[in-house]
């Protein structure tokens, strides 16, 4: 067992509630990230010089990448590739969505079982909406496969709830009983809201503040197969790297989030504990997606098996763009061994 699995597998012997346990197991954890795996190219007769926020599932012996692209022709959209082993993702053919055709972007993927149909979560603007434009919205699909199978986008909400002031990068997942819906709004807040299984993807609650610190987006949640428990990791600023991911675990989806990994020192992922196999290509780690062992609802990772897909970029390459301009690439973080 390496040391991130042996951080990881401490902490569930402690349980959540060990908040002094889970502060020194963070120390165990340590990653190694190779060559980028996918880089920006021109799709869809547009280019592209970023791409980012990915989602990812495993689904009929390939994977099904979902991320955003940006560019200065079409300031945000989605795209879509598939391929079987990851050294062939960087020449994979790509897709734009075409379920929309302004602004969409931050994209999230699962199989929702009791529709038997898949979910795209993402944040769009459309002014047919009303006002605001901007608000979480959802298309779906019988083939993960088929890019051009996405229904037309729909809002989540049919306005956006007062006691938020903003809201973005939406992530949903499911119980037995419940769908709940976080996101962050940009202030050191996560937010839950929840509906009924049976009413999902509407009759969302009002939304309550979940987590509140040193916390600033691309919150996912995940329930850890084999444990009754949940890892929630966020993304942070300014910490060792200009971003760097914390984690946080509880019992349940509505309950207090404890820390395992969320200082800036002891962090689960930041450039303190994360190590290049060879040319260093990134300074940063930022909006991410854990490697899930199944493609369904309840968002299920293995904690002995953590793989994490990130977005990253050079200061160097950054330096002088304003944030619409950085070329972000995608790698993956592996245990160190």
């Amino acid at each position: 067992m390496n040391v991130a699995h042996l951080a990881i597998a401490m902490l569930m012997l402690a349980g959540p509630g060990s908040g002094e346990t889970a502060g020194i197991t963070a120390r165990t954890l340590k990653w190694t990230y190779g060559p980028a795996v996918l880089t920006a190219r021109p799709v869809g007769g547009l280019d592209w010089h970023a791409v980012k926020d990915p989602s990812i599932v495993r689904h009929g012996g390939r994977w099904h990448l979902f991320c955003t692209v940006r560019g200065t022709q079409r300031s945000h959209a989605i795209i879509y590739l598939s391929f079987a082993d990851w050294s062939e993702a960087n020449q994979a053919e790509r897709h734009v969505l075409s379920c929309h055709p302004g602004y969409f972007c931050a994209p999230q993927v699962f199989y929702f079982r009791p529709h038997e149909r898949w979910y795209l979560i993402c944040q769009a603007a459309d002014e047919a909406w009303g006002e605001p434009p901007y608000r979480p919205a959802f298309s779906t699909t019988t083939d993960v496969a088929d890019p051009d199978s996405w229904a037309k986008l729909q809002p989540l909400f049919e306005e956006k709830p007062k006691n938020v002031k903003a809201w973005l990068d939406f992530w949903v997942i499911c119980d037995v009983e419940k769908a709940h819906l976080f996101f962050t709004s940009l202030d050191g807040r996560m937010w839950r809201c929840e509906t009924l299984a049976c009413d999902f993807p509407k009759g969302w609650s009002q939304p309550v503040v979940a987590l509140q610190g040193d916390i600033f987006e691309a919150g996912h949640t995940y329930r850890l197969r084999g444990r009754d428990e949940y890892l929630t990791l966020v993304e942070a600023q300014h910490g060792h790297g200009w971003r760097y991911y914390k984690a946080y675990v509880a019992e349940h989806l509505s309950d207090e989030w404890k820390p395992l990994a969320a200082t800036k020192d002891r962090a689960f992922a930041s450039m303190r504990n994360v190590t290049p196999t060879g040319t260093k290509w990134t300074d940063v780690i930022s909006h991410g997606e854990l490697l899930r062992c199944g493609c369904d609802e309840r968002l299920e990772v293995d904690p002995a098996d953590l793989r994490f897909l990130f977005q990253g970029v050079r200061d160097a390459d950054r330096r002088g763009k304003n944030y619409g301009q950085i070329p972000w690439r995608l790698g993956i973080l592996k245990p160190a061994q």
